[in-house]
């Protein structure tokens, strides 16, 4: 049975391998609001296929990697975290934390 394991495990490739691992040394925890966040990242989705507009912006490295950072965090691409923000911002539903 390890042998067969250790096999499907050369099938993978390097990010599978990382999930994996992380898996099997039991670093994953369930979501308590899993229907909440469900339906966050519904609106994720939905909100990928609805643009029909590009923009172009310069910002700083440093905010940058921040950005990728967060987004890797969410487990979504970063444009989608920036797009999402700026949606939020627009229609008055980002709120500062205290």
């Amino acid at each position: 049975m390890k042998k067969r394991k250790e096999n499907e495990k050369e099938t993978l490739d390097s990010y599978e391998k990382e999930i994996l691992e992380s898996y099997e040394k039991d670093e994953w925890e369930s979501l308590e609001d899993f229907k909440e966040k469900k339906a966050e990242y519904t609106e994720y989705a939905a909100a990928t296929f609805k643009k029909d507009k590009r923009i172009n912006i310069r910002i700083s490295g440093n905010d940058l990697t921040g950005l990728k950072v967060k987004a890797r965090e969410e487990g979504i691409p970063y444009q989608t975290l920036v797009s999402s923000v700026l949606h939020k911002y627009v229609s008055g539903r980002l709120v500062e934390r205290s």
